[in-house]
């Protein structure tokens, strides 16, 4: 997390929701919930940040998107609200060159746009436009993105296979184990 140390650097709500969101996808499945979030809660750690912001806040960003429309969403800057002064202050400091955008930042904005059912491609270059934020960057982001997930998707079916043949296997070597055990018992009878 070297952008953490940017001079240009300062924590926000959205891009919390996207390193929330990444960090989830990729754990997601991982055997033990409780070393999930200490892993997570060390990470943030870390870096001098609160892990329990991170979660609210991703939280609070999530519940709010929901109850957005595709065209709610682009309009924040119309309205009051605790999200919608988030919003805004990014795109001010966007605006003045004193915002620091990541990947993560691209991963909060796309949830965000996931949880308002927003999927016309006009919707995300409307967004970036009222936050001030290069939308070749967001693309270029959420293409690394989306690879990322599907790689991640297909190593987790590899996994699977895995697991099941190596079930199986250990499944033959039972049965074979028990037909010769009882073959073994039936010979000593004799």
């Amino acid at each position: 997390h070297l952008m953490r140390y940017k001079r240009t650097y300062r924590y926000d709500p959205v891009f919390a929701l996207g390193f929330v969101t990444v960090y989830d996808q990729l754990m997601e499945g991982y055997p033990s919930d409780e070393d999930r979030n200490a892993i997570f809660e060390a990470y943030i750690k870390a870096l001098n940040e609160d892990p329990e912001q991170y979660r609210k806040d991703a939280q609070k960003l999530e519940e709010w998107a929901r109850g957005q429309t595709p065209t709610s969403l682009v309009e924040f800057s119309s309205r009051e609200g605790e999200v919608e002064s988030i919003l805004k202050d990014i795109a001010a400091r966007a605006a003045g060159n004193s915002f620091s955008y990541s990947r993560f930042f691209a991963v909060g904005l796309f949830r965000l746009l996931e949880l308002a059912n927003a999927t016309e491609p006009t919707v995300l270059e409307k967004l970036c436009a009222a936050l001030n934020v290069n939308k070749k960057s967001v693309d270029r982001d959420l293409d690394v993105y989306r690879n990322l997930l599907s790689k991640l998707v297909q190593a987790k079916e590899l996994l699977k296979e895995y697991v099941d043949r190596e079930k199986k296997k250990r499944e033959e070597r039972t049965e074979v184990q028990k037909a010769n055990e009882a073959v073994t018992k039936c010979s000593g009878a004799y």
